[in-house]
């Protein structure tokens, strides 16, 4: 359907190297659109660009500390110099430290937002004029069921993700007129890295998940495609300052 082609697109996906953001990617170089994988790990980068130039598209890997202002225009530059155009942006980066407030120090508060949710505002506000000058663009922030619901394990991560969604709703509104969307998805409890480590970490939260998840199951990154997909799509061009969960249903429980 020519409503969710994505050919001749560009799309930049911070921490696309790995767990959702590498799904949403997946789903957009499927649709057609090249594919600026963003990350610190340049070995991890390098072997999510095979995966998706396997799809037939162009992708390639540029190095970035999203926490990094100076970085980030270059990223956004590099991007716009090497593929001609930035069309499509998927905020993604994150992590996570796992302590109750009084446990959790400046610093690692620090790491959590900046690269969480400043990142988002960087990158974001570095591809505007591009996307402005160009007739419009898309921009994906990846929020969380803590945007939603509380977790006295990870103060500074639901502070991020709350911020994000208020962060969409904000640039959604500025940048409207010039036929820029912004929106964000909530993603449930997906199988990652980051959440493996979760359930590592904090006791019976495996079974937690599946007994409120009426799909019955953890989420899987290909489950975040087509959300992508419609996001970044002419599909959803009246579209913008959502919040869209992604969840199998997890939020909709009592």
């Amino acid at each position: 359907m020519s409503d969710f082609d994505l050919k001749g697109r560009v799309a930049v996906v911070t921490g696309g190297n790995g767990g959702i953001g590498l799904g949403m990617a997946r789903g957009l170089a499927r649709a057609g659109a090249a594919i600026v994988v963003a990350g610190r790990d340049q070995a991890k980068s390098g072997k999510a660009v095979g995966e998706l130039q396997a799809f037939g598209v162009e992708a390639l890997a540029i190095a970035v500390d999203v926490t990094d202002e100076g970085a980030v225009d270059r990223l956004v530059r590099g991007t716009v110099d090497r593929l001609g155009r930035v069309d499509i942006l998927v905020n993604n980066a994150g992590t996570n430290i796992r302590k109750p407030a009084h446990e959790l120090q400046l610093g690692e508060w620090h790491t959590v937002i900046d690269t969480n949710l400043t990142s988002a505002f960087l990158v974001s506000r570095a591809c505007y004029p591009f996307m402005k000058a160009q007739g419009g663009g898309k921009i994906i922030n990846i929020g969380s069921m803590m945007s939603i619901f509380g977790a006295g394990f990870a103060p500074a991560y639901a502070a991020s993700k709350g911020g994000m969604v208020q962060l969409t709703k904000a640039m959604s509104t500025a940048w409207a007129r010039d036929n820029i969307q912004v929106n964000a998805v909530l993603p449930g409890w997906i199988d990652t890295d980051l959440t493996r480590n979760a359930r590592r970490e904090v006791d019976g939260l495996h079974e937690r998940v599946l007994a409120r998840t009426p799909a019955g199951r953890w989420g899987v990154i290909d489950d975040m495609s087509g959300v992508a997909v419609f996001l970044a799509s002419p599909a959803s061009d009246f579209v913008t300052g959502t919040a869209i969960p992604v969840d199998g249903g997890y939020s909709s429980m009592s």
